[in-house]
């Protein structure tokens, strides 16, 4: 069964959403993240996807202290992401308690420092962040476009040792209205071994159903929920 991931995304120390990444789209759904937080646990959730969206656009981290909350509060299972890009940063997500972190800028701005990453902490503690944009990779919190091929970036880091890999379609990002299955369909079909973690898009129930028929084994679910699109009764099956 497919495994559903909630978000929480942070500016501010409050959690917000955006739409398709504009930061002047923020939506405010808590002051408090930790709640949020505390009530996904409460409903059975193990995992947890929390985005420091201020440190994506600063490029370092900045919401640690947010994040420790969350874990000190619960025993969620927590991967971190959001302006990771040096050791340093690292060494704050993994000390205020995350179990894994997302690297996307640095993949593309600084391999040599995220292949030191991958061989330090391995695959099971290191995520790609793989954002595109019209099969682009994008960077810095979404506002710059690469000109890195998404499948092809993917599959090289995956052909160094890394496993797990989310990818967010940015057009489709806190829009509820279906997530791109065709291109999680081609990466499946084209990266061996590839663990796809998808995110943008899910709106319902139904869009989580289509994902797992195409073979996608994860999925980051934000606005649906937060919207009440998908509620905790229907999140009860994928929880047990």
């Amino acid at each position: 069964m497919i495994e559903i991931v909630p978000a929480i995304d942070i500016i501010g120390a409050r959690c917000v959403r955006l739409s398709k990444g504009d930061y002047d789209t923020k939506k405010v759904y808590n002051e408090h993240p930790s709640e949020v937080a505390k009530m996904f646990a409460d409903w059975g959730v193990r995992r947890l996807h929390v985005v420091d969206l201020d440190g994506a656009k600063a490029g370092h981290i900045v919401n640690h202290k947010v994040l420790e909350v969350i874990c000190t509060k619960t025993d969620l299972t927590v991967d971190f992401g959001g302006g990771l890009k040096t050791s340093e940063d690292l060494h704050i997500a993994f000390e205020s308690g995350a179990a894994m972190v997302t690297g996307g800028s640095i993949a593309v701005k600084n391999p040599a420092e995220f292949n030191t990453w991958i061989e330090k902490y391995g695959s099971e503690r290191i995520i790609l962040g793989a954002d595109a944009k019209e099969g682009k990779i994008a960077v810095t919190g979404w506002t710059e476009t690469s000109t890195q091929d998404l499948i092809p970036f993917v599959g090289g880091y995956l052909s160094k040792g890394l496993k797990k890999v989310i990818c967010t379609d940015i057009s489709r990002d806190g829009m509820l209205a279906g997530p791109a299955v065709e291109l999680y369909k081609k990466m499946i079909a084209e990266i061996e071994g590839i663990y796809l973690i998808a995110s943008g898009g899910v709106g319902s129930i139904g869009d989580v159903e289509a994902l797992e028929e195409a073979g996608v084994p994860s999925v980051i679910v934000g606005k649906a929920i937060y919207e009440n699109r998908i509620t905790k009764e229907q999140l009860r099956p994928y929880l047990q």
